[in-house]
């Protein structure tokens, strides 16, 4: 019985040792990506900085979820996601703002910051690749994750063609894109958090 505690706690530090680096670095991207965002006035940029911003809360509440029981961490995880989609429709709507109104992205700020936030977000990925498939919440910080990577990807493609362009709808089309994107994120981790749940009251 010892060894199997010993085990057990030794997973939970490995987890929350993983989930503060995630945390920190989502948080200081995010905070990055919005004051670059608004500068270069560009759609895609912020929804990716929010979407770093719903990530680092995500970690947060999975840090707290760490070493409690079962149920809390199936709430931690549907808490998470329903805290996605709701910054996904936010996004939604400041694209069909800008839509309307017209706007005018800086193309270098763009990819700058999209190509930094890509660094990071790949060696975050590194780190929590054996852990993809343990609990919960451990499986949906990887979905954040996986997201937050193509997400980057747009945003660098998006100031390569309004710089192409000259023409601020790429920004606005992959500014959607990722809020779609996020908000299927969110979607799968309520319904994931849902069958644990399902599971978990079989038991």
């Amino acid at each position: 019985m010892s060894d199997c505690g010993c085990q057990f706690e030794a997973k939970n530090k490995a987890q929350r040792k993983i989930l503060r680096i995630l945390f920190a670095a989502n948080a200081a991207m995010f905070a990055i990506g919005i004051i670059a965002g608004t500068m270069a006035r560009s759609t895609a940029l912020i929804a990716d900085s929010l979407d770093m911003f719903a990530d680092a809360a995500v970690f947060g509440i999975s840090l707290q979820a760490i070493g409690k029981s079962q149920a809390k961490k199936i709430r931690a995880a549907f808490l998470s996601g329903i805290f996605q989609t709701t910054l996904a429709s936010f996004v939604l709507i400041d694209v069909v703002r800008r839509s309307i109104w017209g706007s005018e992205p800086e193309s270098s700020l763009m990819v700058g910051i999209a190509l930094l936030s890509l660094i990071v977000n790949s060696y975050c990925m590194f780190l929590m690749a054996k852990h993809r498939h343990e609990e919960v919440h451990m499986r949906s910080s990887w979905i954040f994750l996986s997201n937050d990577v193509l997400a980057n990807l747009g945003v660098i493609i998006a100031g390569f063609l309004v710089n192409l362009l000259n023409s601020r709808f790429p920004d606005l089309i992959i500014g959607f894109i990722i809020a779609i994107a996020v908000m299927r994120g969110g979607i799968t981790i309520i319904r994931d958090a849902r069958s644990e749940q399902i599971q978990h009251q079989r038991l």
